[in-house]
């Protein structure tokens, strides 16, 4: 991911070159300036954030594996942010985000988001999951529901494996690249190896795709490991019907990581979700395919959700009246 955005994105931020400098951003970004966000008890985590119209409800636009919240979601920052409010997070142990000594698990991943939101005030919002950002979404619902008005899963499903055999096959060469323990042998083979092909074929300092290879190298590369055997084994079949707030599904038609059929599986599931095809593979995100459908989706999620009764852009007491249902955390 991240291919030269072209001349037709907006320059959302031009900071100073001083805080350029101070967080390491391309000359002329092309989305919007991030900062750091601590959160009590639990680290400090880095979120992109671009305010919308008055009272329009914020977008939580969860990124995929290995990527960042800039690299997955460069493209359509502008457009969604003439109707809603955006917030990016670098999700925990990619790029700029939160570290732990912990073991990576997609639920405390949903808890961080949860953090996030509370510290910003900006509940409820609809989160926007890609690929590994779909478990995240569906887990943030799960476990602090009042803080969810909708959900758009993209590029996603309710389960990446489904036979016993693809499991064992996944998960054995995610231990194996793991080297069996927490520190994991490719956490430190793999960040060299990949920084040295990207160098070799890198431009000028400060452009689009050197600033992309740096969102790289910040991975804590222990935690994307683990969190690809996290992925291997989420299943949410078991409770993914009872989700009760309004959904869209984005399906990738040509997705090779995430089967077509496999996302249509999950959509079937949710009660009233809306279907939405993309033409276009697992990295349609770095593209303009994914813009027009995604602002689609997240406009039907955001009509359904005012009918149901949620108000928005009124911090976290916003949600919808009774929905102060918190699970535990």
């Amino acid at each position: 991911m991240g291919p030269d955005p072209g001349p037709d994105m907006m320059a959302i931020a031009r900071p100073t070159a001083a805080a350029r400098e101070e967080a390491d951003e391309p000359p002329a970004s092309v989305m919007p300036f991030g900062r750091r966000v601590p959160l009590a008890r639990r680290g400090t985590t880095f979120v992109r954030q671009l305010d919308g119209p008055p009272g329009a409800p914020t977008l939580l636009l969860l990124h995929g594996w290995a990527a960042t919240g800039g690299l997955n979601w460069f493209r359509v920052f502008g457009p969604l942010s003439s109707r809603f409010s955006v917030v990016a997070p670098d999700l925990r142990g990619h790029g700029r985000g939160l570290r732990s000594r912990r073991p990576f698990r997609l639920a405390a991943v949903a808890d961080d988001c949860a953090a996030t939101i509370l510290e910003l005030g900006t509940g409820p919002v609809i989160p926007v999951g890609y690929s590994m950002g779909g478990p995240v979404a569906q887990l943030l619902w799960r476990r602090h529901r009042d803080l969810v008005a909708g959900l758009v899963l993209c590029a996603t499903g309710s389960c990446f494996l489904t036979a016993q055999r693809e499991r064992i096959v996944f998960t054995s060469m995610i231990a194996a690249a793991m080297g069996g323990t927490r520190v994991g042998a490719a956490a430190a083979w793999v960040p060299g190896l990949a920084g040295r092909a990207v160098a070799r074929r890198l431009p000028a300092p400060g452009s689009f795709p050197a600033w992309s290879a740096a969102e790289f190298r910040r991975h804590d590369w222990r935690h994307v490991m683990e969190a690809g055997h996290a992925i291997g084994t989420y299943d949410s079949r078991r409770w993914i019907g009872s989700v009760d707030v309004p959904t869209a599904v984005l399906v990738t038609t040509r997705d090779r990581a995430v089967p077509p059929e496999r996302q249509f599986e999950m959509a079937m599931s949710i009660p009233g979700a809306t279907i939405h095809r993309v033409d276009g593979g697992h990295t349609v995100c770095a593209t303009d395919g994914l813009v027009a459908p995604l602002v689609e989706a997240c406009s039907a999620v955001e009509e359904r959700a005012r009918r149901a009764g949620f108000a928005f852009g009124n911090g976290p007491s916003g949600s919808r009246a009774g929905a102060a249902r918190r699970v535990r955390r």
